[in-house]
This record gives structure tokens, C-alpha cells and sequence, in this order.
């Protein structure tokens, strides 16, 4: 995510600085020489085969705009679940007209097509609890029970008439989403109340602790429409106050240590949470990103208390703030320490008497397993901790360890996996929390590192290997637990290659192969792209052609692991796409996009199930919104190798530079074309897809959030009044599409 909503007090948003200090170099200048393209790409890749493959999120003409009407969201009896459809043989084809750049504040989606909004900010999931107001009166204490703000990933699960997982099921289901961050002018009558950088009122506080986390509905299909059931049993909060176990390397150890927990071996509440993913068994996995700017730590006061290994993560980290939402502010605290918590300072005699550790119980894989209300989330520390941008699963076979690729979503940060030790077996399907102890809590965790010459390695962080020692200049390991708290470090002291802000991660269903959004990088320089992040140009923005220097409208990386084996250690890589706009020259428009189907900032990602081949790409754009509201694009990409080795030509004023890369085949707009573009100010972001392909959820967050504060008292100035129009108060909302004569989408 790159909106300025994530900055803390200061203005800075620390996905756009970074924290990486480190001087990994170029992978250009470590290989000399360069395999051909033709040896390098002969090699070949095994398929998937007979793997099940769980993906993740993971102007043109004919085209309807159109502003969205919410229906009540009244339950709705579940129909017999329809067969999902057999896979066909014919090659896919996008089947509808490209949407048009748009500013306006709407929904627009293809001509066939449909788009409602199914669940909206601040609407209630319980008997009792009162339709929102949306004008800040609403009562705190129900906010548990309400949808939270900031909608973002997301996925479906099918249920049957036994309450039980059913991945096909195209009637009715369990959607589970993220609520990332929120939009704080909106939730209060005024915006957030704050007296010489105290917050004031503690009920605003209690409704923004509720608003972040993950909601759990039951959501069904009557006809052609779809409806949250207001009443399910299975509808859940999980949010800031939400108790958590940990499990994994760095469980009861002494660096999770609070005084909520001596022991270490819980915490409480989840928070900025992004993107997601999944499990073979049937659970959620949300994942924690920026969530360092939460935590307040001033460091005058308090880096004298504090090692210089302590010092060291901090700042690698980026805790060091009053705390972007100033919730640590709030007095009194209570007993159980609400608002203390989030002060990271040292203030007590020992660890157990404050909560100088509680930075280290944010960043971790968080398992959910929606199915089981009143079951307790587990943080996976064996995946390590930072800036999770999900957590996608790969190919999953009978026999074969399972694989999670996660992105670390922050300017020159890594691309990372972890393969489980204990092989996938097919009984644990359904097996929930229990199942997930089996395989997510023993592992490998690796760090990838792109070579120049399109081959790349996974490099472990253990240890006792690739650097990561108690001699280790920039941080001095001790042990395991040391390891995944601290896993930048790790990745820096192991080489990793610093990367254009990772984010979702996908995996193609027909091959196995590994997409990785990039979104941008403003932090890049002309000397110092690499072959997988190889541009540095000027991209001006608005009538008074601003400049916009990097890499201001990312990539997308695909890798596919040696002979098909998500286990395997080394990989090869190519540049699937690049974001330009389409008037761009040609050494920044690499993939040749089009009026229809050209994008800047790819962030969100997913493949479909139901029609195994066909991605879906989301943006959140903070640099191409002089022409366009963010968008979904729909794509049908070919395989890692299918274009050619280029030399492309980078300049920054009178300097030109070269930089060898791989890029793939131009999609053209048979192969990319734009699906829907979002209303003002939005982003779009989680996806998710009926058992039978023929629902399609999407998420619109934060529309009107550049709103100013002074505007609050005047609705004709918002920023947008989506989805209810008039002078109504924006909200996040999650739409689902349909197609009007009922079938797949975007076929």
C-alpha cells in the first residue's frame, strides 16, 4: 500500500524511505558473464503436474460507469451448491470490452457485467446491533461487531449444508477479509480529537482498535445477488484487542516477554493487516504489515535504556515515533493496559513490568481458521517477522513439504519463502489450528537473491550459515528465535537483493510459476538498478509536470523454482510487465502498453481457480492518478522465458546509464486489459472468487481519503461520497461482480 494514511506523525510513510541501511550490491557487478538467453530459458521447468495448486492474492469502448447503490445486506437462503465447472482445453480468452481511464467517482466495470456493493464500513454482523450512521455518533462498544475500515485481502471459502469447507461451493460460503488501517476524519463527528498530541477521547480510540483486524461473514447467493447473513453464527471480529498464541521459533522466549504475557507465549490483537493467504487444510492467513509506526518509542528517552542490539532492530524496523494513530497517548490507562501497550518503551524494572517488547509481537503470519469461531489465532513466527505482504501458498502435492512466498512490503526490501519440514498429507484437510502446528512451526525460511544472468538463489536464514553469526557486523544473532524476529537483518547479512517495494505474491496454476508485484520505488537510483529492478526514469505528473524519479510505476517479477520444486533452492526469473504509461518511450513502456491496458503500481494479485490461467492484477496508484482512479486488469501471462534479453537505456537529465535485463512478451491487449476502475481516491485491493468462478469480490479502500480535515464540516468538499452518493461520508466497501448472463468472469 502506498497511501499517505500510512504515514506516522511526521508525514513519512516508511514504505516510501525504507529501512534498509545495508550496501547489498547490484547483482549486475557479482556475475560476469551472462548465460544466453537460449541456454538460459532451455533448462526447462517442471509443471505442476497433478499438484493442487492453491493461488493466491492473492479508453475502451462498451464499458459502463456507474455510481454503486449498497442493497440491505438481509440473509439469504443458500441454494444447493452448483459442480464448479471442469477446466476446459480451448485456450482462455478475455471476453469483454477494456474499461476507459476514469476520475470519476464510480465504480466502472465492462458492458455485461454487474457490480454491487455487498459489505460496507461499520455494518453490523450480529442480531442487534443498529444500521450505521456514518457520521462519527455511532456507539464504540458495538464496533466488535460491525465490518471494519480499510477492506484489503481477502478470500473465500465455500461451505456445504454441514458447515464444513467446500472450495467449490458457488452459493454460499465464508469470506474473510483484511481491515488494514482506517481513515480517521470519517469515523469521528469531527475527526480524531487531539489536545497538544494527546488523544482525548477514549471511545474514539476503542472504535479504531475494533476497525483494524479481519471480519468473518457468512455471505450467500440467491438468484444472481449475494448477501451477508447478518445473524451467522460463523461471523467474527478479529481485531487489535483479539487474544493470540504464538507458536514457532520465537514463542515463549524471552524477547516476547510483556506483561500482559511473562511468559511469552501469547499477545493481544492483529493490526495493519494487508495482504493474505491460505492453507490446504482450510484457514485464513492474515499478515501484519506496517506495523511498526503504531508503537510509540521516543527514542531521546528511551535509547539509553536500551542494547545496541535493541537499538539495532528498532531502528531497522522503523519503531521510532510518537505512534501514528497516538494511541499509547490515551489517560488514564486501564488496568489491563489498552493504551499503554502501545508504548514501547522501557519504563518497569524487568520486560514483565511494561511492554519494551511489545514491537516484537507485530509482524508475523497470523492463522485464522474461520470455521471455528471461538478458536484462537496463532502468530507463525517460523516465517519470520517484517512487513508482510501475505503469505501466498504454492503447488501442494501429496508427499511434498508445502511453500509460502511472502513479500516484505517497504522500499529495497526482500523477497522471501518458507517450505515446510513435514510433507503434506491430504487427511489434515479440515484439521484447523492443530494442522497448522504441523506444518507451519518447523521449517526453512530463505531469502531470494536475483543474479544477473535471469538464475537466482534461496538463500537460507539460519543460523550459523550465509553469514548470520554472532560476528555479523550489522547485528549479532544469538540463537533461533533471534533469527526470525530479526529476519531483515538476517536477509542483509545473507545478500539478499533489495527490491522495488515487494508486495502480493501469486502462483500460476497451469505451471507453478511465482509473480511478485513491485509497486514502486522511488528510492532507486540511475547507477544503482540491477537486472531485476532496472528501471531509473522521470515520469512528470499533472499540468505542472512534477517529476516523479525511479521507478515511480513498478514491476512485476515471475520466477519459476528448478525443475518445478518448490523446495528447490535456486530458481530462474524474467520481468512479466512493467507499469508506464502508454505515451511513455520505449525504454520505459517495456511492455508496449496500450490506452486500454496501461497501469502504474501493481499491488495486489491473484489467479483464478475456476479458470486456471487467468490473473488478476490490482493497482494502488499514487503516481498515474492525474489520469486514472486505481483499477483491476485482467491477464492471461505466458511463462517465464516467452521474451527476450534486453538492454535498456535509463536517464536522469544529462546521465544516461545501461541496464541489462529479461523481459517477457508484450501481453498486448489480447493478453491485458483493463477490467474496472475504482472511485476517487481509492485503492483496490483483495480479490476472491465463488467456488464456480462466476462471483467476483473485490475490495475498494479508503475512497476520498486526501480529504482535508478542514473539509470535514462541509460534504460538498469531500474527496468522494462512495457507495451511497449524495453528501454521504465515504466508505471502504467490498463489491461483487457478476456477469450478467451468468458466467465466468472475464471470459
Amino acid at each position: 500500500m502506498t497511501a499517505d494514511t500510512r504515514s506516522d506523525e511526521s508525514g513519512i510513510d516508511l514504505d516510501d524511505i525504507g529501512t534498509n541501511p545495508t550496501a547489498n550490491p547490484s547483482f549486475s557487478d557479482l556475475i560476469a558473464s551472462r548465460l544466453s538467453r537460449r541456454s538460459l530459458f532451455g533448462l526447462g521447468v517442471g509443471t505442476a503436474g497433478t499438484a493442487l495448486l492453491q493461488a493466491c492474492g492473492g479508453g475502451g469502448g462498451g464499458g459502463t460507469s456507474f455510481p454503486i447503490l449498497p442493497p440491505a445486506p438481509a440473509p439469504a437462503p443458500a441454494p444447493a451448491p452448483a459442480p464448479a465447472p471442469a477446466p476446459g482445453t480451448a485456450p482462455l480468452k478475455l471476453d469483454f470490452n477494456a474499461v476507459a481511464k476514469s476520475l470519476d467517482d464510480v465504480v466502472s466495470v465492462p458492458a455485461g457485467y454487474t457490480a454491487s456493493v455487498l459489505y460496507r464500513l461499520g455494518d453490523p454482523i450480529a442480531s442487534g446491533v443498529a444500521a450505521y450512521k456514518n457520521d462519527g455518533t455511532d456507539d464504540a462498544t458495538t464496533y466488535d461487531r460491525r465490518a471494519g475500515d480499510h477492506h484489503d485481502g481477502m478470500t473465500f471459502f465455500g461451505a456445504n449444508a454441514s458447515n464444513k469447507w467446500d472450495p467449490a461451493n458457488a452459493s454460499r460460503g465464508l469470506l474473510v477479509m483484511n481491515h488494514e488501517a482506517i481513515t480517521p476524519l470519517f469515523l469521528h463527528p469531527t475527526g480524531q480529537t487531539v489536545v497538544g498530541g494527546v488523544r482525548t477521547v477514549a471511545d474514539e480510540v476503542l472504535r479504531e482498535f475494533y476497525l483494524h483486524g479481519v471480519s468473518v461473514i457468512e455471505v450467500n447467493k440467491s438468484g444472481n445477488a449475494w448477501s451477508y447473513k447478518q445473524d451467522s453464527s460463523f461471523n467474527r471480529r478479529v481485531h487489535t484487542l483479539t487474544e493470540m498464541a504464538f507458536s514457532g521459533p520465537a514463542a515463549k522466549t524471552d524477547y516476547l516477554k510483556t506483561r500482559y504475557s511473562t511468559d511469552g507465549s501469547k499477545t493481544r490483537g492483529t493490526l495493519n493487516n494487508c495482504a493474505n493467504g491460505t492453507t490446504p487444510w482450510g484457514t485464513y492467513l492474515t499478515c501484519e504489515e506496517n506495523w511498526a509506526g503504531y508503537f510509540r518509542r521516543i527514542k531521546a528517552n528511551d535509547d539509553p535504556k536500551r542494547s545496541a542490539k535493541e537499538i539495532a532492530s528498532f531502528n531497522r524496523y522503523g519503531v521510532a515515533s510518537t505512534g501514528r494513530e497516538l494511541w499509547a497517548t490515551v489517560t488514564p490507562d486501564t488496568a489491563d493496559n489498552l493504551y499503554g501497550r502501545w508504548n514501547t518503551e522501557v519504563i518497569g524494572a524487568t520486560a514483565t513490568d511494561d511492554f519494551r517488547n511489545g514491537a516484537n509481537t507485530y509482524g508475523w503470519v497470523v492463522e485464522i481458521d474461520p470455521f471455528t469461531p471461538a478458536s484462537t489465532p496463532r502468530k507463525r513466527t517460523a516465517l519470520g517477522r517484517f512487513g508482510h505482504e501475505g503469505a501466498c501458498l504454492g503447488p501442494v502435492a501429496v508427499g511434498k513439504p508445502l511453500v509460502w512466498y511472502m513479500g516484505d512490503d517497504s522500499q529495497n526490501e526482500y523477497l522471501y519463502k518458507f517450505v515446510s519440514t513435514k510433507a503434506w498429507d491430504a487427511a489434515d484437510i479440515g484439521g484447523g489450528i492443530a494442522a497448522g502446528d504441523k506444518y507451519m512451526d518447523d521449517g526453512k525460511l530463505y531469502v531470494a537473491r536475483f543474479n544477473a544472468d535471469g538464475t537466482g538463489n534461496w538463500l537460507e536464514l539460519k543460523l550459523g550459515v550465509n553469514n548470520i553469526t554472532a560476528g555479523y557486523a550489522g547485528y549479532a544473532f544469538a540463537d533461533a528465535a533471534d533469527v526470525v524476529i530479526n529476519a531483515r537483518h538476517a536477509a542483509d547479512a545473507a545478500g539478499a537483493t533489495k527490491m522495488d517495494r515487494p508486495e502480493w505474491t501469486a502462483v500460476n496454476p497451469k505451471n507453478g510459476e511465482v509473480y511478485l508485484t513491485l509497486t514502486n520505488n522511488a528510492a532507486r537510483t540511475i547507477n544503482g538498478t540491477d537486472a531485476a529492478n532496472p528501471r531509473f526514469y522521470n515520469d512528470p505528473k499533472g499540468p505542472a509536470q512534477t517529476a516523479q524519479k525511479g521507478n515511480p510505476n513498478g514491476h512485476i517479477v515471475r520466477f519459476a523454482d528448478t525443475a518445478g520444486d518448490p523446495a528447490a533452492v535456486t530458481f530462474k526469473w524474467d520481468v512479466y510487465l512493467f507499469g508506464a504509461r502508454s505515451t511513455a518511450s520505449a525504454d520505459v513502456n517495456l511492455s508496449a502498453l496500450a490506452a486500454d491496458n496501461d497501469f502504474s503500481s501493481p499491488d495486489g494479485m491473484w489467479f483464478s481457480h475456476a479458470a486456471p490461467g487467468l490473473l488478476w492484477l490490482e493497482t494502488d496508484d499514487g503516481k498515474y492518478t492525474d489520469v486514472t482512479n486505481c483499477m483491476l486488469l485482467a491477464a492471461l501471462p505466458g511463462k517465464v522465458g516467452d521474451g527476450a534479453a534486453k538492454t535498456i537505456t535509463n536517464v536522469d537529465g544529462p546521465t544516461t546509464a545501461t541496464q541489462a535485463t529479461f523481459v517477457g512478451k508484450a501481453p498486448g491487449t489480447d493478453g491485458l486489459r483493463r477490467f474496472l476502475v475504482g472511485p476517487k481516491d481509492c485503492e483496490i485491493t483483495g480479490i476472491a472468487e465463488s467456488g464456480d468462478g462466476r462471483a467476483l469480490f473485490v475490495n475498494i479502500q479508503h475512497p476520498g481519503e486526501t480529504t482535508p480535515a478542514a473539509n470535514i464540516g462541509d460534504p460538498s468538499k469531500f474527496g468522494s461520497h462512495w457507495p451511497e452518493g449524495g453528501t454521504a461520508r465515504p466508505r471502504s466497501a467490498t463489491v461483487v461482480i457478476t456477469k450478467n448472463d451468468g458466467g465466468l468472469i472475464g471470459l
